[in-house]
């Protein structure tokens, strides 16, 4: 909320390299429609392994874990979830279900995050959908086991007026167009989180709104690629970018800037990777074979097959191995062991 009073956002200078992204990022999704009319087989492969890799990592910086084959037992086969961490995974997944489906006919409003939130909970028997009714601050363990307070978020008593208004001041600047689309999107995302409106499951649902406002404006490649795999490998970086932008934001006196970066950087990052699958791909013929190859090319020289299997959920077992069979065949790769645990190692590296 502090971002958007008083037009605070739009007083922040903007570098060249921001606008270079920003420009950049605007040819991406100009070209997404493309990539939809040539590779549809590919595209609906790599929506179904974003699925799984997005609920799964969200989760996952959360602490919250689940074992791969159960996680896609739930995520695929709709198998029903067992104990607590499996209800948050499948939880999660009903609400980004229904963002992925209806995207464009919901409102961004307190309301519809309050019915996320208590969704995402549903399965736990755990009350969700309600503003935090204590205080809560955002620590952080040092080695030595001691907690320190990294940020003290707004107030439980000012949440819900500060909910209401930073969704009427997101609103209002959209349609003032007072700000490029993508920074008033990551202001609103900042500023939830600083807000930090719920006792649990803040991060997830900040994940969960990004994903919503980009679909909106028409940057859809969250379907396609992780945003939230890519948020975990970059976990450090996305916790100091938060903790940089987020001094004196009670004061209205923060720094959008590093979060700004951080949040193009994670776009051009995905787009950078959905047009490297696609790109190249003239046919949706052996799209999943295609894809399997340019996972290869980016794993270490030296890999396991649970570690390629980890890159390519959803691709069956049968499908991975045939692939490296062909690629041994062919030289590109040798194996140095036995079985499922035996390494491989590309060759020409």
């Amino acid at each position: 909320m502090r971002s958007f009073e008083h037009d605070y956002f739009l007083e922040q200078p903007i570098s060249q390299d921001m606008l270079m992204s920003v420009r950049a990022l605007g040819e991406n999704r100009g070209r997404q429609s493309l990539y939809q009319e040539q590779s549809p087989q590919l595209l609906e492969t790599l929506k179904r392994i974003a699925m799984i890799q997005s609920v799964e990592s969200s989760n996952r910086i959360e602490g919250i874990t689940v074992d791969r084959d159960r996680l896609e037992a739930i995520l695929v086969k709709k198998a029903k979830p067992q104990d607590r961490s499996e209800k948050e995974v499948a939880g999660y997944r009903n609400v980004l279900a229904e963002i992925h489906a209806n995207a464009s006919r919901l409102t961004l409003s307190p309301d519809l995050i309050l019915r996320f939130h208590r969704e995402m909970y549903a399965l736990t028997g755990e009350k969700g959908g309600h503003w935090k009714e204590k205080d809560n601050a955002i620590l952080e363990v040092r080695p030595d086991g001691r907690q320190v307070i990294r940020f003290k978020p707004a107030s439980a008593l000012s949440t819900p007026t500060f909910m209401k208004k930073l969704c009427q001041f997101y609103h209002q600047a959209l349609h003032e167009r007072k700000a490029e689309p993508l920074l008033t999107i990551a202001s609103f995302i900042f500023d939830f989180e600083c807000i930090h409106p719920f006792w649990d499951g803040n991060g997830r649902m900040g994940r969960l709104l990004t994903l919503l406002l980009l679909y909106q404006a028409g940057y859809e490649v969250g379907r396609f690629i992780s945003l939230e795999r890519i948020i975990e490998d970059s976990k450090e970086t996305y916790y100091e970018t938060l903790l940089k932008s987020s001094q004196h934001w009670h004061e209205a006196k923060h720094d959008l800037r590093p979060w700004w970066n951080y949040f193009l950087g994670t776009l051009i990052a995905a787009y950078k990777e959905f047009e490297d699958r696609v790109g190249v791909i003239t046919s949706a013929r052996g799209a999943k074979r295609d894809m399997i190859r340019q996972t290869i090319e980016r794993l270490p020289t030296r890999f396991r097959f649970n570690e390629l299997h980890r890159a390519c959920p959803g691709v069956s077992y049968a499908t991975l191995k045939r692939v490296l069979f062909d690629l041994k065949r062919q030289k590109k790769v040798k194996c140095l062991g036995r079985g499922r645990d035996a390494e491989w190692e590309r060759i020409g590296s």
